[in-house]
């Protein structure tokens, strides 16, 4: 049987940095950080975070949690890219998916619950439907219609590039024509806030210049700055996508799952070469192929060391043409929605041509021995193909490789 190959033919985003994907590709082109100081219950963090009122009016109701309002308005917007409306699809309702990541789904209704019950006060009778991780795949089907699978992946910081290559290998089996895929997250409550703070993977807030607090690969990182957000892509069989006229951003050309079974929250770096490398092969190509990696680069001591040690053994002789950033220094960590965030990232860095940079990363730890990106976006007309990588706590990994569309 032959695998029918897939095209990424539609992008929506709802993120710190706005609500259109290429205005956000340009801001982390430009190095503009969207993390901000924050305090909350005596913790300072800088936390990237969405201003709610961006999102659709409509989607503000009882039963829907910020998360949910996130993925619809993303999820709506990728549709729309691709050519999709309320009235008229191009594809028929039973041959379409719906495939999203999300590590803790709807944290503010099971928060305020908790904080009504212990308080005394009516728990809302909806709370364990808007609370319910797979809530925003419920909202996006409900609102379209599509009653194909619809899936969600709850793989902590793994489940949006999980969700995205499960869709992909639907269409390419045959089983539907088109996927929405992506992530949503809202974990910025009180209760997740301080839960991060206990495991001391936070960065520490420089006085004036929370911007910069999260800074992947650099010897001064001291963790991760917590994001919100939705992203979603429109996946279809590239055959069908070129019939129908599509614009086809890049093509998504493989996926490589692994587990290190090792530990709960300590990277292992065969588990993650074993993720890239078969995302590569099942591409067919071959590291020195692959010119562009969007890192997992988290900025924690542990988690950025590893990841380079995974990069270097795998492309080995091959590193010096590959680049490297890890856009969290700019967005925040969106855990079950980094993938997808990143992966469109990935997907308008070959579309464009353009490499974003790691920013606040002015001094490499030369632990992380890997060719960042460091001053600013670089251009490369000649990138044919690149990798996102989304390694999770629980240890799945997760590597999406991209080609550029022809």
């Amino acid at each position: 049987m032959k695998l029918k190959r897939i095209a990424i033919t539609g992008l929506g985003i709802v993120s710190p940095h706005g609500n259109e994907p290429s205005q956000v590709f340009d801001a982390l082109c430009a190095g503009r950080s969207a993390i901000v100081f924050h305090e909350d219950h005596g913790i300072v963090l800088a936390p990237s975070s969405v201003d709610v009122d961006a999102t659709a009016p409509r989607t503000r109701q009882s039963g829907v949690d910020r998360v949910s309002q996130f993925a619809l308005r993303a999820g709506e917007s990728a549709l729309a890219d691709a050519g999709w409306s309320p009235d008229e699809s191009p594809w028929a309702p039973d041959r379409a998916g719906i495939f999203v990541g999300t590590g803790f789904g709807g944290t503010a209704a099971v928060s305020e619950a908790c904080r009504r019950f212990y308080g005394g006060e009516r728990i809302p009778p909806l709370s364990v439907v808007a609370g319910m991780a797979n809530a925003p795949a419920a909202h996006l089907a409900i609102r379209t219609g599509f009653t194909g699978p619809v899936l969600t992946f709850s793989v902590a910081c793994a489940s949006s590039s999980v969700a995205i290559a499960a869709g992909a290998k639907d269409i390419a089996l045959g089983e539907i024509d088109m996927a929405l895929v992506g992530g949503a997250e809202a974990p910025l409550v009180a209760s997740m806030i301080a839960s991060w703070q206990a495991m001391h993977t936070l960065a520490t807030v420089r006085e004036g210049d929370a911007g910069a607090s999260c800074r992947p690969f650099s010897a001064t990182r001291s963790g991760l700055a917590l994001g919100e957000g939705a992203a979603f892509l429109v996946l279809e069989d590239l055959e069908a996508a070129r019939c129908r006229g599509a614009r086809i951003y890049a093509e998504l050309a493989g996926s490589g799952t692994s587990c290190d079974a090792a530990h709960l929250t300590k990277p292992h770096v065969e588990g993650q070469v074993r993720a890239m490398r078969a995302a590569i092969r099942q591409a067919d190509l071959s590291p020195a192929d692959i010119r562009y990696c969007n890192a997992h680069g988290t900025a924690t001591v542990v988690g950025d060391e590893v990841e380079a040690q995974s990069i270097v053994k795998l492309w080995g002789d091959d590193l010096d043409a590959l680049r490297i950033s890890s856009t969290k220094a700019m967005h925040g960590h969106l855990l079950g929605a980094a993938g997808a965030i990143e992966t469109l990232v990935t997907t308008l860095a070959l579309h464009t041509q353009r490499l974003p940079p790691s920013a606040h990363c002015d001094d490499p730890d030369v632990a992380c021995r890997v060719p960042l990106i460091t001053h600013g976006a670089e251009n490369h007309p000649t990138m044919e193909a690149a990798i996102t990588n989304s390694f999770a706590f629980g240890g799945t990994n997760s590597s999406l490789v991209l080609r550029r569309a022809h």
